[in-house]
């Protein structure tokens, strides 16, 4: 159960960074003011030491901008949980500077 909402938890943080990337929400067409755009996800295996294995789906955009904070481009594995629950409060904090 635990391993599931890390998961989720990282899935939502993923697409926030999008969000945040690209400056508007998903389906929101009139806030758009970028020619970039999103293109789809990339299924990835991550392994934690103690969660075990999940699957994330990167979010892609148009022009490969989007370096994630979250999980880089080609990681495997992840560091211990709680170095992943500092990493999110880290991003999250800078997400919601970039917002203001």
């Amino acid at each position: 159960m635990i391993k599931d909402l890390f998961a989720s938890t990282v899935q939502e943080m993923l697409e926030a960074e999008m969000d945040t990337h690209l400056g508007y929400a998903k389906h929101d067409k009139k806030n758009k003011d970028t020619k970039n755009r999103r293109n789809g996800h990339s299924k990835e295996k991550v392994v934690t030491s103690e969660l075990g294995d999940f699957t994330v789906a990167l979010p892609r955009d148009r022009q490969s901008e989007l370096d994630s904070l979250i999980v880089k481009k080609h990681q495997k594995r992840m560091s211990s949980m709680e170095d992943q629950v500092i990493g999110l409060v880290t991003c999250m904090r800078a997400v919601s500077v970039r917002a203001i």
